[in-house]
């Protein structure tokens, strides 16, 4: 069971990132957006990821790699495809994830959303230990920030679209929030 300490989850490797700021206001934390991230793209595992939102990537390593030069970027959470979890910035620091975005009618949606990264592609189906993972951390996360709403989860596509086609058709949304309803779910007990 995931557990959070001073806005980092205990059980998660922490890799703190430099790509990180203040949040306008630090307790405005009301939606979570789901991405993925694969590099090269395509390809899992190697570190590429971790080594890119720590600012440690050699853009050298392969061709893919020359037009990250200079890039920051971070987000909160990415669960590889084994269902690890790695936090790069706390939950209360904004991570630089969505870009221009807008969502409800705000915008700038680093502001006040956690970013979490799922390691894969548009069109590669997403690992079972994956959801699992991503509807654990979901459910803690809802629990210890008030204003994250049960519905206040959406993908990079919405928050960005026309500009960004993540997490894509192989992120099975109903599977998700299957998931997370049976987290949410009270035990024949009826606790939560």
């Amino acid at each position: 069971m995931l557990t959070l300490s001073r806005h980092w989850v205990d059980q998660a490797r922490h890799r703190p990132s430099p790509n990180c700021g203040e949040r306008p206001d630090p307790d405005d934390i009301s939606l979570i957006i789901v991405h993925n991230i694969s590099l090269p793209p395509g390809e899992f595992g190697g570190g590429h990821v971790d080594a890119f939102f720590t600012n440690r990537l050699d853009c050298t390593a392969h061709p893919y790699f020359g037009q990250l030069q200079g890039v920051q970027v971070s987000s909160h959470f990415l669960i590889d495809r084994s269902g690890g979890l790695t936090q790069y910035v706390a939950c209360n620091r904004r991570a630089w994830h969505a870009g221009r975005s807008c969502w409800a009618g705000r915008e700038e949606c680093n502001d006040f959303a956690i970013g979490i990264e799922l390691e894969g592609a548009d069109d590669v189906p997403y690992e079972r230990a994956q959801y699992q993972s991503l509807t654990e951390l979901v459910a803690l996360l809802q629990t210890h920030y008030p204003r994250l709403a049960p519905e206040a989860v959406t993908g990079h596509e919405d928050v960005a679209p026309g500009r960004k086609t993540d997490p894509g058709p192989a992120f099975d949304w109903a599977r998700f929030w299957s998931g997370l309803a049976a987290r949410r779910a009270p035990d024949k007990r009826g606790t939560p």
